[in-house]
């Protein structure tokens, strides 16, 4: 674990053992919750983080059952190639680097005969440190932060999504500050990413018809380009799977201004009309980037990325959907977030983009926001109802 959890996780866990185990109360004096199975304690119920954590459990046979393959759980519990991720925040710590790991140790196999296969202890648990806002803390009852229904009906979800990402705590206590929300929306996102996109598809569908134009020979420009691009499917993979998101994101957008700075050396512009085939293969090398770039950002920007692989032409959407389900019990009914990955076309791999290939004129990913913004939130913050 010290290899790969972030250190104030590891020390946190280190230094809670260390101190010395205490007693903590696993029960409450409610009537819902789980039964204790012992005598006298017909009152007690069984409702706080020592029940909570088996949810993950208890939901991943759910999801194997309710999928047509009530035996996949064990894909995930018992295959020692599977890796579990606890994502949570720093004051949820305790309960899984401590607790949730004694259960699955003091159980070590259920539901399994085969005496050799114990079950997965969690791989990484990556706890975020706290964001506060604008220089305090977040507070429900004093209104002090920033209402998700509210916000979303102001402001595109990739745009928030982008932000809070570049300001995640991982390491440490960050800041949500609108005005950084506006500079890093403005001078990276839209003028990094955004125009990008628009600007080269653009210039693609008016000069081939809303056709991916045919190259001629790659140049040592094109190739260099591209390679440097499909190099970053495994660095920025990496990152990911490390739970190193701010440096992910920083690098697939090392990428995208890599590829932004591209037509300025490349022909393509300037001699459209006296060399039609230098700029088409300059357009398409292009094209094929941004493609790319599409899948490097999904993760972080799932709504603009999923556009743009639309109006590239794709018929089979980049993400699959989820849903609410409900689902209807002997003893109760409940409802339950699924995912149905069936129609999704994304592979996280380089574009083979092929020529004439039709796509659909683009509309801009991002909006440029004034920065009037950032005064306007700050005067909703402590306002009842955002």
């Amino acid at each position: 674990h010290k290899d790969h959890w972030r250190p104030n996780v590891y020390k946190f866990a280190r230094n809670f053992v260390e101190s010395g185990l205490q007693g903590r109360p696993v029960t409450r004096d409610v009537q819902w919750g789980i039964p204790v199975p012992l005598e006298g304690w017909d009152d007690k119920r069984i409702y706080v983080w020592f029940e909570a954590v088996i949810g993950y459990f208890s939901a991943s046979i759910e999801w194997a059952k309710i999928t047509g393959q009530p035996q996949a759980w064990k894909d995930w519990w018992y295959d020692p190639q599977a890796k579990i991720y606890c994502f949570i925040g720093k004051d949820n710590i305790p309960f899984h680097t401590i607790i949730w790991q004694a259960e699955l140790l003091g159980v070590e196999r259920i539901y399994e005969d085969d005496e050799s296969r114990r079950l997965n202890l969690p791989y990484d648990v990556p706890a975020n440190e706290f964001m506060n806002i604008e220089g305090s803390q977040f507070s429900k009852s004093r209104s002090w932060a920033i209402w998700l229904p509210d916000v979303l009906e102001r402001y595109d979800p990739d745009a928030i999504r982008f932000y809070v990402t570049v300001a995640m705590p991982e390491s440490r206590d960050t800041d949500f500050s609108w005005g950084e929300f506006v500079r890093k929306n403005n001078n990276e996102l839209v003028a990094a990413w955004g125009n990008l996109a628009n600007r080269v598809l653009s210039f693609a569908h008016k000069h081939w018809e809303g056709r991916v134009p045919e190259p001629g020979e790659l140049r040592e420009i094109d190739r260099a380009l591209l390679a440097q691009i499909e190099s970053g499917f495994e660095r920025v993979g990496g990152l990911i799977e490390a739970v190193k998101l701010r440096a992910a994101l920083q690098e697939a957008m090392e990428l995208a201004r890599e590829v932004n700075g591209y037509p300025d050396r490349a022909p393509w512009y300037g001699v459209i009309k006296q060399d039609r085939q230098a700029a088409a293969t300059t357009v398409y090398t292009a094209l094929r980037a941004i493609d790319s770039l599409k899948v490097l950002l999904a993760p972080f920007l799932p709504f603009s990325c999923e556009s743009l692989h639309q109006t590239l032409g794709y018929e089979q959407p980049l993400f699959g959907q989820q849903r609410i389900k409900r689902f209807d019990e002997d003893s109760r009914s409940h409802e339950a977030l699924v995912y149905d990955a069936s129609q999704a076309s994304g592979h996280w791999a380089p574009s083979i983009l092929e020529p004439g290939r039709a796509f659909s004129k683009p509309k801009p990913l991002y909006r440029k926001l004034d920065e009037s913004v950032a005064e306007e939130e700050r005067s909703r913050l402590g306002q009842l109802g955002g």
